[in-house]
């Protein structure tokens, strides 16, 4: 497990368009979310600790928005060859597992991850109407205890977009384990 730090892209840099299936064999493209005013873009995948960590708040998170408000999408990258675990099946199991309220894409390609900028899981990116970069940055103040969580960084953001207020202005970076880049 290597511990990494997302490196954001600047604020206001628009959403990369992508084109990925989903756990179902859906293919989701950038443009299904276009109806809700803000967007979350998830890098996550099944083995790392820190995602295993949070994935119950993640799960939760949508539940805190009225629906239509915030579309939540979930991106695994990893190399699924070198790390089974976190390929197009096992990610169906953990989605239906944990019933999943947002689609789980898989990028076997890496290119959606690279063209986000994405570089650990779990690693947020959030993005208003016109989709624009708002908040790259950590879920909470405490990954590894639930209970011990001060600050809900990204629900925040996520608040702030829907009360005209903008981007948050303290962001701090996730932290997680790296992509698992193929060679």
């Amino acid at each position: 497990m290597a511990l990494l730090e997302t490196q954001a892209p600047a604020l206001g840099t628009p959403a990369p368009d992508f084109e990925l299936p989903d756990t179902e064999g859906v293919t989701r493209r950038l443009d299904d979310f276009a109806a809700s005013p803000v967007l979350v873009v998830m890098f996550i995948c099944n083995h790392c600790p820190y995602v295993k960590a949070v994935l119950d708040r993640l799960v939760a998170l949508p539940g805190d928005f009225k629906e239509g408000e915030v579309a939540f999408v979930a991106i695994s990258a990893n190399d699924a060859e070198h790390y089974p675990q976190d390929g197009p099946e096992a990610m169906a199991q953990l989605a239906r597992d944990k019933d999943f309220p947002f689609p789980y894409l898989y990028d076997e390609t890496q290119e959606v991850a690279r063209a986000y900028g994405a570089v650990c899981t779990p690693d947020f990116f959030v993005y208003d109407r016109d989709r624009k970069l708002a908040y790259c940055g950590r879920l909470d103040d405490n990954w590894k205890d639930p209970h011990a969580v001060n600050r809900r960084e990204l629900h925040d953001a996520i608040a702030a977009l829907l009360d005209g207020r903008g981007p948050v202005e303290e962001q701090h970076p996730s932290m997680g384990c790296s992509i698992k880049w193929k060679p």
